[in-house]
């Protein structure tokens, strides 16, 4: 399997994580999990129809699709001839570029997109990340994201604030808090941080040496023991802890 990433423009960067390309060979097969992180996300199929969303959903050849945001992992066939291209979108700057449904009703989901919002697979074919880049540039509607002073104040405190100082500090409503997350993320603020929270942790996990131990990473991380951190590691991964000195990619 070859998987590359790229950058955006500048002037996207601040709606855009990266593009990717995903791409099958002739030597392997495997599934493929990707772990909850927060983001929606939009991709096109260039091979063979791919199974994803655990056995549950087939892109087909040609077809565009939007991804909501996960509340737990997510496995995709990568056969031989499997071909890839995607973009993945920052939290809640999906309504940016598309006027569409609540993030709320895409959450978990993969779906089709209609014509008027797909890639055009003739144009994509030349220069993908080039046409990428074109095709958010002419679509971008807003520069604002307006849960974003909240999103900042998340990802500073690496998902160990609560929502009650988040409402305080930032002269909202929790209730109204609430509404806006799931329209234009598709979680919960609860769920994001415990999102934000999780990748923390993980990142700790697979980066740190055998001296620490999974407790002081669990308190580290703003969880009340290790088996606190070790539910909330499966749940999102359906893995165990011990399991990231490993790839989360595997064969069949």
């Amino acid at each position: 399997m070859k998987y590359k990433k790229l950058k955006p423009y500048k002037e996207l960067k601040p709606f855009i994580h990266f593009y990717w390309e995903l791409k099958g060979n002739e030597v392997e097969r495997q599934w493929e999990r990707v772990f909850p992180d927060g983001c929606a996300g939009v991709i096109i199929n260039l091979g063979n129809s791919c199974l994803t969303d655990n056995g549950s959903v087939f892109m087909e050849f040609g077809k565009t699709y939007v991804v909501g945001a996960m509340k737990s992992f997510k496995d995709s066939y990568i056969d031989t001839d499997t071909h890839l291209l995607g973009v993945c979108l920052k939290p809640a700057v999906f309504a940016n570029f598309y006027n569409y449904v609540s993030q709320n009703e895409l959450t978990n989901n993969t779906i089709e997109f209609e014509k008027s919002n797909s890639f055009n697979i003739d144009k994509i074919l030349d220069n993908p990340f080039n046409y990428f880049n074109h095709f958010y540039l002419e679509r971008i509607k807003s520069k604002n994201n307006k849960l974003q002073p909240f999103i900042n104040d998340i990802h500073s405190s690496k998902g160990q604030t609560s929502i009650s100082e988040l409402s305080k500090k930032n002269f909202v409503t929790v209730r109204k808090l609430e509404r806006d997350f799931k329209e234009y993320i598709g979680l919960s603020p609860k769920e994001y941080l415990n999102i934000i929270r999780f990748q923390n942790a993980l990142n700790i996990i697979k980066n740190s040496n055998q001296d620490k131990s999974l407790l002081d990473i669990a308190l580290e991380c703003g969880y009340y023991d290790h088996s606190h951190l070790t539910n909330d590691i499966k749940r999102n991964t359906g893995l165990s802890p011990s399991s990231f000195n490993l790839s989360h990619f595997y064969k069949v």
